[in-house]
């Protein structure tokens, strides 16, 4: 399958971010790993912090595409919140890499005001979503004790990326289970 230069990018660039932050790499990784001069990456993104944005663009869309076919696919609360921790954990990579809001979160400083825009777009649809969850889960029966959905969602986000933080620090995924145990016995 041929790619396009602007994807190779953002495939690169995305790989980089999630194994090494937003500091762990330059535009002259980028081309090495692409094949192309550092200069015309710049016709792409002019800047670290428009590729930043694409690169949160793209990712919030392929959440927000994964959680709806979860919600086609998948009829319980339960099953979806299940479904969303096996991401989570995938994203992982054994231990070598976090989603790439969390690895950019990581480098919050280091951000341009616009990535620190999109990453907040991105929390808060994830946690609308997670909200209408734990709602489902409460009517249906299949996660235990719900009083409120929208602290459950606000609770569970966090909850999500400070796991895979713990297993990215050690390079263990066994940790990210560890974390997750409360939440899961609490899944029928």
């Amino acid at each position: 399958m041929v790619t396009d230069t602007k994807t190779a990018l953002l495939d690169s660039a995305e790989r980089a971010a999630r194994t090494r932050g937003f500091d762990g790499f330059s535009y002259a990784d980028l081309a090495q790993d692409v094949g192309i001069r550092k200069a015309s990456i710049h016709h792409h993104f002019p800047t670290k912090a428009a590729l930043s944005v694409a690169l949160m663009q793209r990712y919030s869309e392929d959440l927000e595409r994964a959680c709806a076919q979860i919600d086609d696919t998948v009829p319980t609360g339960a099953g979806r919140l299940r479904a969303l921790i096996d991401r989570y954990r995938a994203a992982l990579n054994g231990g070598k890499s976090l989603c790439l809001c969390v690895s950019f979160s990581t480098s919050r400083e280091s951000l341009p005001p616009e990535v620190i825009d999109q990453i907040r777009r991105f929390r808060m649809m994830m946690i609308n979503w997670l909200e209408t969850v734990f709602e489902t889960g409460r009517v249906d029966g299949t996660i235990g004790d719900v009083v409120t959905p929208a602290a459950e969602a606000s609770a569970a986000l966090p909850l999500l990326e400070g796991a895979q933080l713990t297993a990215r620090a050690e390079e263990d995924p066994a940790l990210f289970d560890t974390a997750l145990q409360l939440l899961r016995a609490r899944l029928r």
